[in-house]
C-alpha cells in the first residue's frame, strides 16, 4: 500500500466535518440504526469507537445509551468536546484500549471508522479489543462503505474523478469527495469488500448475526442519485462466538 493519509487528523477537515450532520447519504447511514440497534441490542452501556467530532456519540447517547466516544484525533476530540462539554471523550494513546475493560459494553459502535484503518493487521487488532470490551450478550454494530460507494456518484460524493477505484483489490487506497462540507479535497479510504470483512471477523470470533445495506425511498427527504438503486452503506451486526 502506498502512503495512507487519513484526513480527519487533518485540523482544517476535522473543522469542516464537525459542521456535518446527517445530510443526504448519510441520512441513509443513520436512518435504520435506531430500528436495528432497538432490535439486537439490550443493556445501555456503549462505546462508540472512532467517535471523531462526537457526531455519532450523540446519536447512541439520544438513543438512551451512556455512552464513552473514542477517538485517535485530538483535533477530532477537542471539536467533540466543544459541541458537548459533559460528553465523554477520550483519546486512544499509545496504549490503545488498555484503560477499558473486558466485558463492559452493551454495544459498540463503529461509523466509518473501518474505512480509514489501513492494513488487515490494524483492523484484527483492534477487532480483538472489540471482541474483549464486549458484553457476553452484547453487540457490535460496524457501519462501513460498501464498495460500491467508491464507483458511482452520490447524493453527498462525487467519485467521477479516480476510475482507478473500480480496480483496487481489497485493502487498496480508493478516493472520494465529500460535497456536504466545505472542504473539497478528496479523502483517502480503504476499499474492504463484504468476504474480506466476513474472514476477519471470524479470525477474531465474531459472528454476523445480521447484515444491512440500507436504500433510499422516494419519501425520504432529499434528491437521491443511486442512493435507491445501490447500496452505498453496510451496516453488519456482530456477537461474540461463544469460547468452546
Amino acid at each position: 500500500m502506498t502512503d495512507f493519509f487519513n484526513a480527519y487528523e487533518d485540523r482544517k477537515m476535522a473543522e469542516a466535518y464537525a459542521k456535518l450532520e446527517f445530510p443526504g447519504t448519510y441520512y441513509l447511514a443513520f436512518r435504520d440504526l435506531p430500528g436495528i440497534i432497538a432490535r439486537h441490542v439490550s443493556g445501555k452501556r456503549a462505546l462508540d469507537f472512532g467517535c471523531g467530532a462526537g457526531r455519532s456519540t450523540r446519536f447512541v447517547e439520544r438513543l438512551g445509551f451512556s455512552v464513552t466516544g473514542v477517538d485517535i484525533s485530538e483535533s477530532m476530540l477537542e471539536l467533540a468536546r466543544q459541541i458537548d462539554p459533559m460528553g465523554d471523550y477520550r483519546l486512544i494513546g499509545s496504549d490503545g484500549f488498555a484503560s477499558l475493560q473486558n466485558s463492559s459494553f452493551d454495544l459498540i459502535q463503529s461509523a466509518f471508522t473501518f474505512d480509514n484503518i489501513p492494513t488487515r493487521e490494524q483492523k484484527l487488532g483492534i477487532l480483538k479489543e472489540i471482541r474483549r470490551m464486549l458484553a457476553p450478550s452484547g453487540r457490535f454494530v460496524n457501519l462501513v462503505s460498501a464498495p460500491e460507494i467508491y464507483w458511482y456518484e452520490w447524493a453527498s460524493f462525487s467519485t467521477k474523478d479516480f476510475p482507478e477505484n473500480r480496480n483496487a483489490k481489497c485493502g487498496e487506497i480508493v478516493k472520494i469527495i465529500n460535497t456536504d462540507i466545505a472542504d473539497s479535497r478528496p479523502v483517502d479510504d480503504v476499499i474492504w469488500p463484504d468476504s474480506d470483512y466476513r474472514a476477519l471477523f471470524a479470525e477474531v470470533g465474531l459472528e454476523v448475526e445480521a447484515k444491512y445495506n440500507p436504500l433510499a425511498r422516494e419519501e425520504d427527504p432529499f434528491e437521491w442519485v443511486n442512493e435507491t438503486k445501490i447500496a452505498p452503506w453496510s451496516i453488519y451486526v456482530l456477537k461474540s462466538i461463544a469460547a468452546p
